[in-house]
């Protein structure tokens, strides 16, 4: 297992590339590591959004983009179950393991960003705010659960969430049904795959306290604490072994609304070994095909009841020839090395590239249509050279 430090759920230079160096957070974060820092913390007046996705090993993520849409349909098909759908979705872009209908993390046209699985919220919500409160309905109208990975294993959890925009942060931690969120105006806040929202609640399910009073976890008069009343086990961050970082993210969200928020993904696993590649929201993106799994339709072995009968090759281009790459870094290999090298390289360029827009704008905005293509095409030639 490796320990990264400071918030590092990518690498150290990805973020500190935007963000003021941290002070030693009280509690360290552990395993599926989500984190946000707001000013004061930032330079440039930004908001800097990050997640690494720590997965089964053989898990592949993929990255999408789903426009903006308007809906005649009155629900939407979920993994497990259908909602109620809306008359109208905002465009998002997600990382997200490409058996699942919902996603590891993700953004929307307006700005949100969310760590954990959260698709209605980035479809339906144009603030952090208003994404607590979808979260939050569906959450008390139709509860969770469903097998989290693609096997009969029967692994199941209940969800934390790390929500942004360009103002403020909430951290929504839940049990059941019931939820508890912070708000976060300036400073830093990340999640870890374990309770950190003690006495501070801003919202609450309303049945809360009485449900822990009921149960006797809470006796009324101590201060009320949703971490040492729902405690979940620690793990580790960017993580190896049965379980790693499959996929990450890290968004720069300037407050000024008239600049770009830029949000990177890998789509590959493990950060140290892949490319920070650069998406942008304008108008007519095409589908990312490049980093997008086969589709199976209705014969997918998640869809077909009995479910997980069979695991197909979910392997989309760009992870097909990373892997590569990754098997020649991993054995030491001199050409493994020159390989990372090209790919740190190509990383700092094109963070280079947008920082212009960070500070200045985008003027003609059909330069940046193909801006996520494009990467992983410069990034796939690398792994192609001989």
């Amino acid at each position: 297992m490796k320990v990264n430090r400071r918030f590092n759920l990518a690498r150290k230079n990805q973020a500190r590339s935007y963000a003021l160096d941290y002070p030693t957070p009280r509690m360290f974060p552990v395993s599926c590591d989500t984190f946000v820092a707001l000013p004061p913390s930032t330079a440039g007046q930004r908001i800097v959004f990050g997640k690494n996705s720590d997965r089964p090993s053989d898990e592949v993520q993929e990255v999408v983009y789903i426009p903006a849409k308007d809906h005649q349909t009155k629900k939407v098909e979920c993994t497990y179950i259908e909602v109620d759908q809306v008359p109208h979705t905002y465009a998002v872009v997600l990382s997200r393991p490409a058996w699942l209908w919902g996603a590891e993390m993700g953004a929307n046209e307006h700005q949100v960003c969310i760590g954990n699985e959260a698709v209605l919220a980035l479809e339906r919500a144009d603030s952090a705010d208003r994404a607590v409160g979808v979260i939050t309905e569906l959450l008390e109208r139709y509860g969770q659960g469903g097998n989290c990975m693609e096997d009969k294993c029967g692994f199941t959890y209940h969800n934390s969430f790390l929500i942004s925009d360009r103002r403020e942060a909430w951290v929504l931690e839940t049990a059941g049904k019931f939820w508890a969120a912070e708000r976060v105006e300036g400073g830093y806040r990340n999640i870890s795959n374990q309770y950190s929202i003690t006495t501070r609640i801003d919202r609450e399910h309303e049945g809360l306290r009485a449900y822990a009073r009921e149960r006797r976890w809470w006796n009324g008069d101590a201060p009320f604490s949703f971490s040492d009343i729902l405690r979940d086990k620690a793990s580790g961050i960017n993580m190896e072994g049965a379980f790693m970082s499959t996929g990450s993210m890290v968004s720069v969200v300037p407050e000024d609304e008239s600049l770009p928020g830029v949000h990177f993904f890998t789509a590959t696993p493990d950060p140290a070994r892949s490319v920070f590649k650069p998406f942008v929201f304008v108008a007519d993106v095409e589908p990312l095909t490049l980093t997008s799994s086969p589709c199976f339709g209705d014969d997918d072995p998640v869809k077909r009841k009995p479910r997980f009968q069979s695991k197909p090759n979910r392997k989309h281009p760009l992870f097909l020839k990373h892997e590569v790459t990754a098997a020649l870094i991993d054995s030491n290999d001199e050409r493994g090395k020159q390989l990372q090298q090209k790919m740190r390289d190509l990383e700092k360029q094109k963070m280079e590239e947008m920082e212009k827009y960070l500070s200045e704008g985008m003027e003609d905005t059909t330069l940046l249509v193909h801006l996520f293509t494009n990467s992983v095409q410069e990034e796939m030639s690398i792994h192609s050279r001989p």
